[in-house]
């Protein structure tokens, strides 16, 4: 691990309990070392996100506070800005998508940061998107690749509507999903679908990346 257990024990603690100018500081401090992109949203935003809906599920902190705690992660993302559009274009572009009635956007927005800090151009389109807009975003921007985000598992019939909606459409268009809400299932769903890939991690998703 490039960040040790006690800088990630003293950010998740800043981050539970609201305090987001502790947050910004010890963000900031990993970015003055030069920390690389990804071990940033791996070891820290990723890893306290995946600790605070545990504790969300495990009913030891409130809706309230995993609300809170997003929302300040999202703001930290800003920070990592200057360097993810530093990186040499090579002529790619991915449009990221959260499936519908999906409100969890935050996954959604790393994802697309790592496309970007990978030279591509992601195209985060939002929440809740609906099929219809994002075919729409799709005759627009053509893209490479397209990836879709679900946070719970609830949302599997409007991800499994949605590829229905983009495979038929555009059967040779490379898909690829991922999301918490595949811990409990749901992947079975996706590979039925042709040219639609499940992914698993962001260090996946960095190889997927690499392989065009």
């Amino acid at each position: 691990m490039v960040i040790s257990e006690t800088v990630y024990g003293d950010y998740l603690a800043f981050l539970l309990s609201g305090k987001k100018a502790e947050c910004v500081t010890i963000v900031q401090g990993l970015i003055d070392q030069k920390i690389f992109v990804k071990d940033l949203y791996l070891e820290l935003f990723q890893r306290s996100m995946y600790q605070v809906g545990k504790l969300w599920e495990e009913n030891k902190v409130s809706v309230a506070t995993e609300h809170m705690a997003t929302a300040i992660t999202e703001g930290l993302l800003q920070l990592v800005y200057p360097m993810l559009f530093s990186a040499d274009h090579v002529g790619k572009s991915a449009i990221i998508a959260c499936v519908p009635q999906e409100y969890h956007q935050l996954g959604a927005k790393m994802v697309a940061d790592i496309f970007e800090l990978n030279g591509w151009d992601g195209y985060f389109v939002g929440a809740n998107t609906p099929t219809e807009d994002l075919l729409g975003n799709i005759h627009e921007k053509k893209p490479d690749l397209v990836a879709l985000s679900m946070s719970l598992y609830v949302s599997l019939k409007g991800m499994d509507e949605m590829l229905q909606g983009l495979t038929s459409t555009f059967p040779q268009l490379d898909i690829i999903v991922g999301g918490q809400g595949f811990l409990w299932g749901g992947v079975e769903v996706v590979k039925s679908y042709p040219n639609v890939q499940y992914v698993k991690s962001l260090d996946s998703l960095v190889q997927i990346i690499k392989t065009y």
